[in-house]
């Protein structure tokens, strides 16, 4: 079991009646310190244009990325050509970078949700904890790549790839 920044996890039915229910998580972050990642098929209740700092923005989708600093905002794209600064994760996937930056092009929509996806919090694992949780039977590690983090919200990702797996 290697699990790197790309990798794509499947939250196993074991998980459900807890936060993480039914979630496919995009990792962000692997190392010797523990890992980062967000969720990337629960949209959050409100759109960018609905939280105060951001209302002369566009209205485009948030996403509930975990239970960690919800207070805080995150995002992968693939425009790096647009968006300075992030920093590559994989296949061409890129965390973070000019924020300004991406919302002005989301709202003069030189961007498309195809190309970044925006998260209130991330997950978090300890060292070695995201490890244990996979030997206990919590995650599917997913090998279908990681281009599915912009998946259309329409699609029901977890039912789709958790049932390709049965």
């Amino acid at each position: 079991m290697t699990i790197t920044a790309g990798t794509i996890l499947i939250s196993m039915p074991s998980l459900d009646d807890s936060v993480f229910e039914k979630t496919v998580i995009f990792i962000t972050e692997h190392n010797e310190k523990g890992a980062m990642g967000f969720v990337i098929n629960k949209l959050f209740p409100r759109a960018l244009n609905e939280l105060e700092e951001f209302k002369h923005s566009t209205n485009f989708p948030l996403y509930e990325g975990g239970p960690v600093e919800m207070d805080h905002l995150y995002f992968v794209h693939r425009r790096p050509d647009l968006i300075e600064g992030g920093v590559v994760i994989a296949d061409s996937i890129y965390l973070g970078g000019n924020f300004q930056q991406a919302v002005t092009h989301l709202t003069n929509k030189t961007i498309a949700e195809k190309d970044i996806k925006i998260f209130i919090g991330y997950c978090g694992w300890d060292q070695h904890q995201l490890e244990d949780e996979i030997e206990e039977g919590s995650w599917l590690v997913d090998t279908a790549g990681s281009q599915i983090v912009f998946t259309s919200q329409a699609i029901p990702l977890w039912e789709l790839i958790y049932e390709s797996k049965e």
